[in-house]
């Protein structure tokens, strides 16, 4: 699944490429795709004539704002869930059979919504409703990675007392929003804690040095346009990069590149950990 840095990394093809762009056309190919309006057909009547003016993420949330006639025509939200991605196409071609949505503008141009799985979607929020009133998933989210309210006094008042293990603390989006599998691993093995750890257990630097690895890893990875393990692409489908690099991430049996000792990889809350039994056994 997408997390923060692949999200931020469309976020910004979008605002590059589709800031601007008028929605002449819509056509929904699968109506579950759809969340809201109920009917696919008000999404289209809803969004055709609009002008997306800026596009905004919130965990993993993508959000566009809409005018139509100058003025305020609410918000277009987008979750990418597993495998959703947006295509750019400037000249017209046929949809692949995985194709969703389809948006045109007046010269033809046009982004499309491919999503393998299906698990995405898509909102109309009128511009009369707050987001979080029809984007109902935006309630439960903590704050985000790089704002001030993400910090490791914030971390503290969270797990303490909590026998969880931290990586499934981490994946819960309450507790932070927009971490994932791939960057819970990452940042528990640069803070050297290991992916079982109870929460409660966690010094105060410990968590000072799990809140910095987050903050970089999440920088490195958005700076390499995420990460491409299997179905991840960006607007123009290229890869991410941040994989290749990558310290445990799906290494699992491959030596640590800080000891050289093979890598573990176990099942955590039905979910893979990859991790070092040697630089994460303190």
């Amino acid at each position: 699944m997408p997390e923060l840095p692949e999200v931020e990394t469309v976020r910004r093809g979008l605002e590059r490429q589709v800031v601007g762009f008028t929605v002449a056309r819509v056509e929904v190919l699968r109506a579950r795709a759809i969340a809201a309006p109920p009917l696919p057909e008000l999404f289209c009547s809803a969004l055709e004539g609009c002008t997306v003016t800026a596009w905004h993420r919130r965990g993993k949330y993508l959000m566009a704002e809409l005018q139509r006639g100058g003025q305020g025509a609410g918000h277009w939200g987008v979750h990418l869930r597993m495998t959703g991605q947006f295509l750019w196409m400037a000249n017209p071609a046929e949809p692949c059979r995985h194709t969703r949505v389809r948006f045109w503008n007046p010269a033809g141009e046009e982004l499309r919504f491919v999503d393998t799985r299906s698990f995405g979607e898509m909102w109309w929020v009128p511009p009369d409703q707050p987001l979080e009133a029809v984007i109902t998933g935006l309630r439960r989210l903590g704050p985000e990675p790089f704002s001030e309210a993400f910090n490791p006094a914030h971390l503290r008042a969270r797990l303490a007392g909590s026998n969880r293990p931290i990586k499934t603390a981490l994946l819960d989006q309450a507790l932070v929003a927009g971490v994932g599998n791939i960057y819970a691993d990452e940042a528990l093995f640069m803070a050297r804690i290991g992916p079982h750890t109870p929460c409660r257990r966690l010094k105060p630097k410990q968590l000072q040095a799990l809140h910095a690895a987050l903050v970089e890893v999440l920088t490195t990875s958005i700076g390499a346009g995420g990460t491409t393990f299997s179905d991840f692409r960006d607007l123009t489908g290229t890869n991410g990069n941040y994989g290749n690099a990558a310290w445990v991430y799906r290494r699992g049996g491959q030596p640590c590149r800080v000891c050289g000792t093979p890598l573990r990889r176990d099942k955590l809350a039905g979910r893979s950990s990859h991790w070092c039994p040697t630089c994460q056994a303190g």
